[in-house]
């Protein structure tokens, strides 16, 4: 439980980060307003046409009485929704990202560098982090459908499809919106998806922590836009325990992790200032 707090305190370190640089912050906000504007859209258009989406899957139910064909297709109307709205949390940081990652990569580098130690880059150009950046997060969101599409058929169960499903739902959405916001600095490290995600098993206590109340935050569009800056910075500052600088000592206080793949190196540094 502990490390719930840990993930949380990252969260908060990085709104403070850029709170105290707020240039940065600034800075930062500029993707995610675009992203904010596609994304409202396509939600007020989900809600304009759940219900023909709804009637048009259920054609059987159209001789059913009232009010069970009321109640059948509100309940799935609803879950249709709830089932967006899910993606759209994952898939706005993904998006996000990918929109704004010169934005986000300075940012991290930034953080990297006032808290001392080497300056990690990929030493990859531009249209290859990008091309990156988009397949992993494709392959973070065909996860994330996956589980959604799993939990959208347990949302059916009586009772625990009301309660049970709903948590694992956060905890789904917060593990893999910490692996994407996370990923910019590891990235940066040179490791890969496949190894970020082990990273983040085994710290799983602790990007849940980080993770879950930023989904439920990025609930609130608005919120999720003055809050990515921040997101991001409190990444790095995680990903900085996860795969800590090899010209520093071991931290403490961060104990063994047995789930590490390896020992990594920085494929390119720069001394910070």
């Amino acid at each position: 439980m502990r490390d719930l707090g840990v993930g949380f305190g990252y969260l908060m370190k990085g709104q403070r980060w850029v709170a105290g640089h707020g240039r940065w912050f600034g800075f930062g906000l500029l993707p995610g307003l675009v992203t904010l504007v596609l994304y409202t859209a396509a939600l007020v258009g989900l809600v304009l046409g759940a219900d023909d989406v709804t009637a048009w899957a259920t054609p059987f139910a159209d001789d059913w009485s009232s009010p069970w064909l009321g109640i059948f297709r509100g309940t799935l109307t609803a879950l249709l929704f709830a089932f967006g709205l899910f993606v759209a949390v994952i898939t706005f940081t993904a998006v996000t990202l990918l929109v704004g990652q010169p934005f986000y990569e300075n940012l991290s580098e930034q953080v990297d560098r006032s808290e001392g130690g080497d300056v990690p880059h990929s030493g990859l150009p531009l249209w290859r982090e990008l091309w990156i950046s988009a397949r992993d997060s494709l392959r973070i969101v065909l996860r994330v459908v996956f589980y959604g599409v799993l939990l959208f058929a347990c949302g059916f169960i009586p009772v625990v499809g009301q309660t049970v499903v709903p948590m694992l739902g956060f905890c789904v959405s917060g593990f893999f919106l910490a692996e994407e916001l996370t990923a910019v600095a590891l990235q940066r490290r040179g490791v890969e998806l496949k190894e970020r995600l082990a990273l983040l098993r085994g710290r799983r206590m602790r990007t849940l922590g980080f993770g879950v109340p930023l989904t439920l935050a990025f609930l609130v569009p608005f919120v999720a836009v003055f809050l990515m800056p921040g997101a991001v910075a409190g990444a790095t500052l995680m990903a900085r325990d996860l795969v800590p600088d090899p010209t520093a000592g071991p931290d403490p206080a961060a104990g063994p992790d047995p789930a590490r793949p390896g020992p990594y190196t920085f494929r390119k540094t720069d001394q910070a200032d």
